[in-house]
């Protein structure tokens, strides 16, 4: 029963490490850039 316990933490350790790389490599987390122009009027006496 502990050597079921022990393969089973290691395929979740070894599956998470995979998902964890590929996201690294193949996810794209960069934001989105866009020129915001706005005009601003100033209440000046």
């Amino acid at each position: 029963m502990k050597l079921f316990i022990f393969k089973a933490v290691l395929i979740l350790l070894v599956f998470g490490f995979l998902g964890l790389a590929g996201f690294a490599y193949l996810g794209d987390l960069s934001p989105s850039q866009e020129t915001v122009t706005k005009p601003v009027v100033l209440d000046v006496e």
